[in-house]
Order: C-alpha cells, then structure tokens, then sequence
C-alpha cells in the first residue's frame, strides 16, 4: 500500500486527492474522480496523507494502518461495500467495521470515521485497483514501473 503516500484527504473537501508536486503556496492535487480536476491546496489547508493514517484499537499502544484495514476489506468484501449508511444505526455502522477490524476502539472512533473510512476504499477500489495487489505477489520490476512513474508524476 505504498501508494497511499501519494493519495490525501482535504479537510472541509469530500473525495480523495492525488498530490502531485508541491508548490509555492502549497501544493498541487488532482481530484480522484472522471473529472481529474487538478488544484493549488494553500499551506493553511488540513492535508491528510492517507499511508500517515491508522486506527485506534483497544490497546492503547497499538493501532492498525488504513492500508491494512482497506486489504483487509477487499478480501472481505470485494471490489465494493455494499452498505446503506443513511438507514443504519451506529451499532449496525460498527458491526459492519468489527468484520473488518474486530478489535477497534469504539470509544474513539466514530461512526463517521467508518462511513468515510468505507466511502474512501469504494473510491480508490473504482480508480487505483492496482493498490490492492498484495505486495507478495508484485514483481519488483511492477515496484519500480510504479516508483518510477511517481516520480515522473511529483516532478
């Protein structure tokens, strides 16, 4: 899931961003949809990288990174989660996480973090399938095919 480095969430912003360089004021995002918008998010603006994210589990000296928690989904659930989160009770929202992460913290994460949570894995599953490949099964030339089109992609 190494590239999740390159993959933020905007706070104040719905969807996901693909950051592409940095730039005077800040830096330099693309929208993950068909649109393929691309931004200047100023400096001031809460960027959340989403291979620096992870969630709290009930021991409090551990947690578990989303990269882990979107795999995890994916062998689950498949290509999408299947789930009406306008007609769900909070239990019912944390149940369907506990399938995925049975030991996370109900105390400090929120039925929100699970619908964004669950909302992020539909959007990356639709437009970066190659993200779910397990690393055992990539070929070190498929590693450097992608490192080296990141980089061609931040320059």
């Amino acid at each position: 899931m190494e590239l999740l480095r390159d993959i933020a969430h905007i706070s104040g912003k719905s969807g996901l961003y693909r950051i592409l360089k940095p730039g005077r004021g800040g830096v330099i995002v693309e929208t993950l949809d068909e649109k393929k918008q691309k931004e200047m998010v100023s400096s001031n603006a809460r960027v959340s990288v989403l291979k620096d994210i992870s969630i709290y589990t009930e021991d409090p000296n551990k947690s578990t990174p989303l990269g882990d928690i979107f795999l995890k989904t994916r062998e689950l659930h498949g290509e999408k989660v299947e789930f009406d989160f306008k007609t769900a009770s909070n239990n019912q929202i944390f149940d369907l996480f506990a399938t995925v992460m049975p030991d996370f913290d109900r105390e400090r994460v929120y039925a929100s973090d699970i619908k964004k949570i669950v909302n992020w894995y539909n959007i990356l599953s639709a437009t970066m399938p190659e993200l779910f490949v397990p690393a055992s099964e990539e070929t070190t030339e498929e590693v450097a095919a992608v490192d080296a089109a990141t980089e061609e992609a931040k320059a």
